[in-house]
């Protein structure tokens, strides 16, 4: 499941934006298209021109997501919810797993969609993540907190911290793919469970929030090496 939505506030129309001269949504498209292990690919999505591009990149559209789950307070499990239940009354089929594979991760390749299937589906997970590395320099023990004229350690076990050494390991989503038992998101209601791993992706993925992720999306994209 593509989640799409119209609205998006820190870019307008954030998911036809261009990286590589092609709108993020088709670059999902065109990527699932090419997985025949995956047996119907679907675009969530409240506004027209989206759904007609993702159509035409190979995404299904057999609905258009409700006003009622458009806005930007929305989270994923009623998206996927309402997605997973519509796709199914439209074709009669029952899905065992959901992947949610959002567009603002461009440059993902096909094993990060793959490789968090295979393991839930090995492990008896209720969900596989693709998650990065979070670079020491964001991790919560480094932040501060600027509220009222005064400076202050976000966590105060921040104070006692010397050398990035100190830091636990910590981990980001990236939004290359969300690997759900359909267990999980129907009868346990979460998109994530009790019972869930991850899959880490070391190399760097772009993700879209910014003009400027836009721009380094497309700079990055044009270094990496031509197949």
């Amino acid at each position: 499941m593509v989640p799409a939505r119209g609205g998006s506030k820190g870019i307008k129309l954030k998911n036809l934006r261009e990286v590589g001269g092609v709108p993020l949504v088709a670059i999902v498209g065109r990527l699932l298209n090419g997985l025949p292990e995956i047996d119907r690919a679907v675009v969530s999505t409240d506004h027209e021109l989206i759904r007609d591009v993702a159509v035409a990149s190979g995404l299904e559209a057999p609905f258009l997501r409700p006003e009622n789950l458009s806005g930007d307070r929305i989270g994923d499990l009623e998206v996927l919810t309402h997605a997973l239940l519509a796709a199914e009354d439209d074709d009669g089929q029952h899905y065992d797993v959901v992947v949610m594979v959002q567009p603002t991760c461009p440059l993902r390749k096909k094993g990060h969609i793959l490789d968090p299937v295979e393991k839930l589906i090995r492990g008896g997970y209720d969900a596989v993540w693709t998650v990065s590395p979070t670079d020491s320099k964001a991790h919560p023990l480094k932040q501060l907190v600027y509220r009222d004229d005064r400076l202050d350690y976000y966590d105060h076990r921040g104070a006692s911290i010397i050398a990035r050494q100190q830091l636990e390991p910590l981990y980001h989503r990236n939004g290359a793919a969300y690997a759900i038992s359909r267990t999980c998101l129907l009868e346990k209601k979460s998109i994530k469970g009790g019972n869930t791993s991850a899959i880490v992706i070391e190399e760097f993925l772009p993700n879209i929030d910014t003009e400027l992720d836009l721009q380094f999306a497309d700079f990055y994209l044009n270094r990496l090496p031509k197949p």
